[in-house]
């Protein structure tokens, strides 16, 4: 029989609570059954095993972080990669030393080694959103990883503006590039900005698989949270997880406020023909790109 190049991703779209045992453990168990309905490639919502607490600037939170490798939702998720044969995309806040931390996921291949991490490169700092005061930025550059159900690449969240960063990540052949993300809407703005905010995380996104002839699979939270001692409204996050095809058109989309398991099937074959014949990598001129490495071009001097 001809060997298939169809793959189904498994997205892990759900709401968190204040106790990370139990987001692991509903992680772990959202994951289970997307292996068993088919999936091959699971992939997390961004820091999924907690609240998203960088809603203030707290030292306590630290506490939330842990090893990679070693650490329990590494070993937890390894464990049930092997037990299922399929590959694991875990997001979670990582400890590498002390007063080293960073946002960071775990691939994990479908034999349960873990192939290697990448660390959130981009940091924002924005009202609600205070990684910088967390997360180290990333220091293991743009990565692809050869799975045993294909090429992928991860990068996560604020990574999701960057045309640099997923063009670099495709660079290395990558055919899928996955974004688990914590992101949603101030609710005081919504009514203002919501639609506009959201239409442009998507579009940015549709973007990167058009520009690269790759699948493109974002992975976001739901639920309006609150952290305790922050006040104010909250978060609302906005869902919405999708997956685009190697055209940017939208293959499968979550709903804004409802946990979800999205089972979405992709052929790996059509990257390659969509590279043959849209060849945006063939025609770039590198020659000219020498720029793109500075902060500002200033040309009046």
């Amino acid at each position: 029989m001809p060997k298939t190049t169809t793959v189904t991703l498994g997205l892990l779209q759900h709401a968190c609570v204040a106790d990370p045992k139990a987001n692991l453990a509903k992680a772990l168990a959202l994951a289970e059954k997307a292996a068993k309905k088919g999936a091959r490639i699971i992939c997390t919502q961004e820091m999924f095993r907690s609240q998203y607490f960088c809603q203030s600037e707290d030292h306590a939170h630290f506490g939330l972080a842990e090893a990679i490798p070693g650490g329990p939702s590494t070993l937890a998720f390894q464990k049930l990669a092997k037990k299922h044969g399929v590959v694991v995309i875990a997001s979670l806040f990582e400890k590498r030393a002390s007063g080293l931390y960073h946002n960071t996921a775990v691939i994990i291949d479908a034999d349960g080694s873990v192939l290697g991490v990448y660390r959130k490169m981009h940091i924002p700092d924005d009202p609600l959103f205070y990684e910088k005061f967390y997360f180290t930025p990333g220091d293991t550059g743009f990565r692809a990883w050869d799975t045993k159900f294909g090429r992928i690449g991860v990068l996560v969240c604020w990574d999701q503006w960057y045309p640099e960063a997923a063009r670099l990540t495709a660079m290395q052949g990558a055919e899928i590039l996955f974004y688990p993300t914590a992101i949603g809407w101030h609710p005081s703005e919504k009514a203002t900005y919501g639609t506009n905010q959201h239409g442009a995380w998507e579009t940015i996104q549709r973007s990167h698989a058009v520009a690269n002839g790759c699948y493109v699979a974002a992975i976001n939270r739901v639920g309006h949270e609150t952290i305790a001692g922050v006040g104010g409204d909250g978060l609302e996050f906005w869902g919405q997880s999708f997956v685009a095809g190697t055209s940017g058109q939208i293959l499968a989309k979550a709903s804004v406020d409802q946990e979800e398991i999205m089972l979405v099937p992709v052929d790996l074959d059509k990257v390659d023909v969509t590279r043959t014949h849209w060849p945006f990598l063939r025609d770039r001129r590198i020659d000219a790109y020498s720029d793109l490495t500075k902060r500002f071009i200033d040309r009046t001097v």
